[in-house]
């Protein structure tokens, strides 16, 4: 059987890079160690990489900005949002749809560039993604909208996600109160749904079995590479534990602590 050294350097030969952004390359306004010598060594090696995030608060600009404050400089193309992920799936579904958006401004910009316009009296679809202005008057807007024939539609199927105070609540726990409420269920785009992954390798332009999965949670990162054909790597650097290894039926690949792991010269954890 190969060691976990011998697939660290089988996944460090892959042509391509699919990594998640919160609780891998950073935490809320923190940059996480070893992040800058990743990125560095994905840039010298060439390789093919795409950050995938189930975060539809910020646009790939804003994203690239936002790691450009941090001392990171990783170019616009190189992001993919669950936000943009959503446009697109309600744009190949319904072309000119209207919807009523819990979200913030990086999904709804998605929406408008997807021929999506804004209804809070009787869209298409009930649209949830993270957000800091969720409230009691957003729920019933919601419930009253999907009670009257609106579709929900959510960005992810995130319960929490890390950040630089802790681990905060995600867009699935903003979606739960409406479900409950209204006895639907939402659709899911982002990771682990197939939708995701499928449009990341596109971009990338490789193979599932030349490129690799990198992320931070077990249930939908770890997950979705292992359903769509990549090779794992989980880091101990977000949301998922050794502890909480035992909780699930499946394994990554590799396991490290961070990132920094990667470039050669470093060692993985077991």
């Amino acid at each position: 059987m190969e060691t976990n050294n011998n697939l660290l350097q089988e996944m460090r030969s892959k042509k391509g890079f699919i990594c998640d952004m919160d609780g891998v390359i950073y935490h809320g306004n923190r940059l996480l160690a070893g992040a800058k010598e990743f990125v560095a060594w994905l840039y010298k090696e060439n390789k093919s990489f795409l950050f995938l995030t189930n975060s539809s608060e910020r646009s790939p600009k804003e994203l690239r900005d936002k790691l450009a404050r941090m001392g990171l400089n990783v170019d616009e193309h190189h992001f993919y949002t669950s936000a943009l992920a959503t446009a697109s799936f309600l744009k190949h579904q319904s072309p000119g749809c209207s919807a009523y958006v819990i979200g913030a401004p990086g999904l709804v910009n998605a929406l408008y560039d997807a021929g999506i316009t804004m209804n809070d009296v009787n869209p298409d679809y009930v649209i949830v993604g993270e957000t800091s202005s969720y409230n009691y008057n957003v729920i019933v807007k919601a419930v009253g909208l999907i009670n009257a024939g609106a579709r929900l539609v959510a960005t992810n199927s995130d319960l929490t996600g890390p950040s630089d105070t802790g681990i905060i609540p995600a867009c699935r726990a903003l979606v739960a109160p409406i479900e409950l409420a209204t006895g639907r269920h939402a659709y899911y785009v982002g990771k682990p749904n197939p939708l995701m992954m499928r449009t990341g390798l596109r971009l990338l332009n490789v193979h599932s079995a030349e490129a690799a999965m990198i992320g931070d949670r077990m249930d939908t990162d770890i997950v979705a590479g292992m359903e769509s054909g990549l090779m794992t790597v989980l880091v101990l650097s977000g949301v998922s534990s050794v502890k909480t290894l035992s909780e699930f039926s499946y394994r990554p690949h590799v396991i490290l602590n961070s990132v920094g792991e990667i470039p050669p010269g470093n060692t993985a954890t077991n």
